[in-house]
């Protein structure tokens, strides 16, 4: 059994021990997000293995190119150049299936933590274009066109604040989404407003609870970026979240460096 198959028996133990109090339809769809997490760490479990391999074929194809270039008769500085530009293929692969299995470490570890409130419904975890997302409904944060923290949102931003402290060297951002309802009102004129808020006050409670102000930053994105149709009841509750986003590190972002002279 591979580590997201137990990590998912791990999150359906606590579904089952927490339970009692949601009805069918909401114990299936906490175990069917569950399932959907766990599908996507196997996504990035896959990934990793494709870099290994990759490793195993350039390392041969290193060996092969020695002996070939030996049999040419090239001199010894063209079969140096060649090694070493080979073996520096080699090196960034292998750092990049570290960095691959370091995010997915950090992944597992953070899902583990959040299990708890995963299964009570407090939140959710997804994954998003390789990023690691937990959001949190607005229902359980604030009340409807506010942005005043409900003693049960402060409860369960409190536990979400102990986990992302305890994980070194990662920044997230705080974000802020509302359906497309139109607000206009003397302090949110605008879902835009009304969601920058948001997201700056969970920001500032995070802030107020252990993670510290430089690994956090607030954004507001109004309805532009909607998580299911706005076209139903149900899917406007979906709409108005706040989404914590575990940002990539700089050493995982693409190498721009072949683009400096087109910038100066």
């Amino acid at each position: 059994m591979n580590c997201c198959k137990a990590l998912a028996l791990g999150i359906l133990a606590a579904l089952i021990f927490v339970g009692c109090g949601y009805s069918e339809e909401e114990m299936q769809a906490q175990k069917d997000r569950v399932v959907q997490v766990t599908k996507a760490l196997d996504a990035l479990e896959g990934k990793h293995k494709e870099l290994q391999d990759r490793f195993k074929v350039l390392s041969s194809e290193n060996s092969q190119m020695t002996e070939r270039l030996r049999q040419m008769g090239m001199s010894v500085e063209d079969q140096k150049r060649s090694i070493e530009e080979m073996n520096k293929l080699v090196e960034e692969l292998k750092a990049k299936e570290r960095q691959a299995q370091a995010r997915l470490q950090t992944f597992r570890n953070m899902l583990e933590r959040f299990n708890k409130m995963i299964a009570s419904g407090k939140l959710r975890v997804k994954i998003v274009r390789g990023r690691m997302v937990v959001e949190l409904a607005e229902n359980i944060l604030f009340d409807s066109g506010k942005a005043d923290l409900k003693p049960e949102g402060q409860q369960a931003l409190t536990e979400v604040a102990a986990v992302l402290s305890s994980i070194p060297d990662r920044d997230f951002q705080i974000a802020g989404h509302t359906d497309n309802v139109p607000i206009k009102s003397a302090r949110f004129p605008s879902n835009l407003h009304l969601s920058t808020a948001r997201a700056v006050t969970v920001a500032m409670f995070l802030g107020d609870h252990g993670v510290p102000a430089n690994r956090f930053s607030a954004a507001g994105y109004a309805d532009t970026q909607p998580a299911a149709s706005n076209d139903a009841p149900e899917g406007r509750a979906q709409n108005r979240r706040i989404e914590i986003v575990l940002m990539p590190n700089l050493d995982e972002l693409p190498d721009l460096s072949q683009l400096k002279d087109l910038t100066n």
